[in-house]
């Protein structure tokens, strides 16, 4: 159950994380609360318990300091992708030293990108964070498929990043061709091109 409930989450924001910006915070500060936590095999109640803390964290500090939304966001949801990455680069138990040096490295380039391109970095840090959160509801939901929450060296290490460029990828595919108004993409023909395109 707790494996759907997080799956559910995470193709929330990776399929439609760009939609909506308080929806999106939730979603983001849900997953890094449970991804942060699933780095050291918490039990579900503290899975739940950080996830709810962080979802409701990230929106106060996004609500707080609304002028660098679009920062804070970026650097959460780098952040989480952060906390994927140190598990897939840390078969077995994780080192908090290795997991902290890496979760900050990308939640701050994540932060500064997000705060350069906004929407268009937004689009794939949600797409990325919400497919990480997927194979993790994913490797919850049976044993066989265990392997893409936690993979171990070797082909389960590459079948588990594969797929979740591949996921990503889809999200992103997905994300831009229902909100490319949001983002600001524009269908034009060539030799055709509109006004507002002309202008930008």
């Amino acid at each position: 159950m707790n494996g759907i409930m997080v799956l559910l989450v995470g193709a929330l924001l990776c399929f439609y994380g760009i939609r909506s910006l308080h929806l999106g915070v939730l979603a983001i500060g849900f997953g890094l609360g449970w991804m942060l936590a699933d780095l050291f095999h918490a039990s579900l109640s503290a899975l739940l318990l950080f996830g709810l803390i962080g979802a409701v964290s990230a929106w106060i500090v996004t609500t707080l300091v609304f002028k660098f939304s679009a920062y804070f966001i970026g650097g959460l949801a780098g952040a989480m992708v952060g906390a994927r990455t140190a598990d897939v680069l840390q078969p077995g138990d994780n080192d908090w030293a290795v997991s902290a040096i890496v979760i900050l490295a990308i939640a701050v380039a994540a932060a500064f990108l997000a705060d350069k391109f906004r929407a268009r970095a937004l689009l794939w840090l949600t797409s990325i964070g919400g497919a990480s959160m997927v194979l993790n509801g994913l490797g919850r939901t049976t044993d066989p498929l265990e392997f893409l929450r936690s993979p171990e060296p070797g082909w389960q290490q590459i079948f588990a990043t594969a797929a979740w460029i591949a996921l990503s990828v889809a999200g992103w595919i997905v994300q831009r061709h229902l909100f490319a108004e949001k983002l600001g993409i524009k269908n034009t023909v060539v030799g055709n091109a509109s006004p507002e395109t002309e202008k930008s």
